[in-house]
């Protein structure tokens, strides 16, 4: 670390390879942040203009991720439930992960959304966006999602709320029509924005096929994209037209990985065939973070064993995705924009992976993250650089001010 006086930028990542698809950067770069904003990217950055210089080379410098689908409203104290202790507290993964921006994916509803807004988006240290659930009280149960529909509300509430609010959700609805699915499009017209699909069960009434390329808007989301029962390959081994129709019509496709929606027989044909997903996401809640998804880097290592190049998993992780949402402002690295930041160690040797079925894939990469920065400030800091070695600190360092430092008397 390097401390010195009167210099133009507060922070300095140098050296590492920079890779910002937004902007077309893939190079050893510097990156200096100043009152919490990117304030230079360049090949070099002299280290005696930042008043604090962290030693990048040899990592990934890159957008701080965004986590597309993640459930995070928990402080409802409902056992069991999405919206309730199966949420996790959004500062617990996030950073550690290299995650800075979570989208909770219709934990709440229209009825409750207000206070998943004062309990969980306004208090937390993470950029927490959300989509709010068709069905009046969200994902309190699979009950609660098959009624109590109103598109009204939830367009009310998003206008309201359009700061954090990025588009409507349906979930886990189990009859054979396409109420939820509708109500959820009458809800994203009126707002403006994209709705989300968790297709939940699938009925021969109500196709998946049909959901993509006929229902769906050009924005809209299919998440869970490589759940089982979703018709990814045919007899051949390649690929069903439906989907290539689909992303033509410009739906958009996202893992979701979740606890139980990702197989390995699905996304790796689709992946190897050149079908990448638009946005890699957990699915994040306490099931799925103690099983086979683990958390976003993880995913993200997954995806490039089963054939994904970096760069892709990279744009799907940080620039798409704030595209999906309508929120240009995040995933990259411009001057201006606000210094959310991931480094990254892209580690090498054989590495296994799991689906949520009981299959796996070897894998030759893994991504660890080494350091994360949220608005300009370090909040994960996985091998302490940047820190002093403790020898070269004053003798009472550690010891707060106003506390006498009391020397022990000799016999």
């Amino acid at each position: 670390m390097t401390l010195v006086t009167a210099q133009p930028y507060a922070l300095l990542l140098k050296g590492g390879h920079v890779i910002d698809p937004k902007n077309g950067i893939d190079a050893i770069r510097d990156v200096a942040i100043q009152d919490g904003k990117i304030a230079a990217v360049a090949a070099n950055i002299p280290a005696s203009q930042a008043r604090r210089v962290i030693d990048a080379q040899g990592l990934y410098v890159t957008p701080g991720l965004i986590d597309l689908h993640a459930h995070v409203f928990n402080t409802t104290g409902i056992p069991g439930a999405w919206a309730g202790d199966n949420s996790v507290q959004a500062d617990t993964l996030s950073f550690r992960t290299g995650v800075t921006t979570l989208c909770d994916a219709g934990s709440s509803g229209w009825r409750n959304f207000e206070t998943f807004r004062h309990t969980v988006i306004d208090r937390a240290n993470t950029r927490v966006l959300s989509f709010i659930n068709i069905a009046g009280f969200g994902m309190v149960t699979d009950i609660t999602e098959q009624g109590d529909f109103s598109a009204k509300e939830v367009a009310r509430l998003a206008k309201k709320h359009k700061d954090v609010v990025v588009g409507v959700k349906s979930a886990h609805y189990q009859l054979p029509d396409w109420k939820s699915v509708d109500e959820a499009i009458a809800a994203g017209k009126a707002a403006g924005i994209p709705i989300m699909v968790d297709f939940g069960y699938f009925l021969r009434e109500r196709p998946y096929w049909q959901l993509v390329t006929e229902r769906l808007r050009p924005g809209d989301i299919s998440t869970h994209m490589f759940r089982g029962p979703v018709p990814w390959i045919d007899a051949t081994g390649k690929l069903y037209d439906y989907l290539k129709r689909a992303r033509a019509r410009g739906v958009r496709f996202d893992v979701g990985h979740g606890g139980g929606s990702f197989v390995l027989r699905n996304a790796v044909p689709a992946t190897r065939q050149g079908f990448y997903p638009d946005s890699i996401s957990t699915d994040l809640h306490t099931g799925s973070m103690n099983a086979q998804m683990q958390d976003m880097p993880t995913t993200m290592s997954k995806m490039m064993a089963a054939g994904m190049p970096f760069k892709e998993v990279m744009r799907a992780s940080t620039w798409t995705p704030a595209q999906m949402i309508a929120r240009p402002e995040l995933g990259h690295l411009t001057v201006g924009a606000e210094a959310d930041i991931s480094l990254w160690n892209l580690m090498k040797g054989d590495f296994g992976y799991a689906d949520a079925s009981g299959g796996a894939v070897r894998g030759t990469e893994r991504l660890q993250c080494e350091m994360t920065v949220r608005a300009g400030r370090v909040v994960w800091n996985y091998n302490s650089r940047g820190s002093q070695p403790f020898e070269q600190l004053p003798k009472t360092y550690g010891v707060r001010e106003g506390i006498d430092f009391v020397i022990p008397p000799t016999k």
